[in-house]
């Protein structure tokens, strides 16, 4: 198939803002969005894992892409990218083609979990895509088994989120396929840079992109001060990221998921 890479560089899984009272902030998530492409951002993931998918109904899923979407319009030169997984090949096809409808740039799709070849699967989501492209999201802490390497030639799909934190896997992804490769861990970014990565799409980018950028670009020193923000987040994860965002930016810390 013929690969299309939407960006390069470090984009954002952005987080979701929810009020005190928990009802979804999309206004403020799509403030926080046009932030964070103004400090450099080049791609912007609505509903992913950090933006908490699995705390969305499919009303705040539409509400939140129109609004971000309206923050980073078309001819930003930044793609908005869906998040469409979900654990069956029917609610994937479902939230694809709400995306699609709903002028997303793009899908990023969580495999579904259990799933040992995840072909058919990507098969659903190709169709509802139609004619925006599908990336396919690779975190087996999240949704094991994951995606084999070997799989993904045979995937309909024009690039990959790595979240493993494997460098190892990532470099084999990067020197055995030829679609977009995006690293999904802050831990490592002057390597997957180096490596020849595509790009990365963080959660951390959140808080911290200009460190993400440079880290990205071979800046070591970015990388080890963007350290402690790594494990904070992983430690608290998505409680962390939204406190990180909190102290910078001012949004509602408040989670509906941890």
């Amino acid at each position: 198939m013929a690969f299309q890479t939407l960006f390069t560089g470090v984009g954002v899984a952005l987080v979701t803002i929810f009020g005190e009272d928990l009802e979804l902030d999309a206004p403020a998530t799509a403030d926080l969005a046009a932030q964070l492409v103004e400090l450099g951002v080049k791609g912007v993931v609505v509903a992913g894992t950090t933006g908490e998918a699995a705390a969305l109904d499919p009303e705040e899923r539409a509400e939140l892409l129109v609004a971000v979407r309206k923050s980073v319009p078309e001819g930003s030169g930044v793609p908005v990218i869906a998040g469409t997984g979900a654990p069956s090949a029917r609610q994937a096809h479902r939230f694809t083609a709400a995306a699609r409808d709903g002028g997303a740039d793009a899908v990023l799709v969580l495999s579904p979990p259990g799933a040992t070849e995840p072909l058919r699967y990507y098969e659903a989501v190709a169709e509802a895509a139609g004619s925006i492209p599908v990336f396919a999201y690779h975190n087996p802490a999240v949704s094991p088994p994951g995606i084999p390497v070997a799989a993904l030639a045979d995937l309909p799909i024009s690039g990959v989120k790595d979240s493993s934190a494997d460098p190892a896997r990532l470099a084999e992804t990067v020197s055995s396929w030829d679609g977009s490769v995006y690293c999904g861990s802050s831990a490592f970014l002057p390597y997957a840079g180096a490596l020849g990565c595509t790009g990365g799409i963080l959660s951390v980018a959140n808080a911290k992109p200009e460190l993400c950028a440079a880290a990205f670009a071979g800046d070591i020193g970015a990388q080890l001060e963007l350290l402690p923000s790594h494990r904070f987040i992983a430690s608290r994860f998505p409680a962390g990221i939204k406190e990180l965002v909190a102290a910078r930016f001012g949004c509602s810390p408040r989670t509906r998921l941890g």
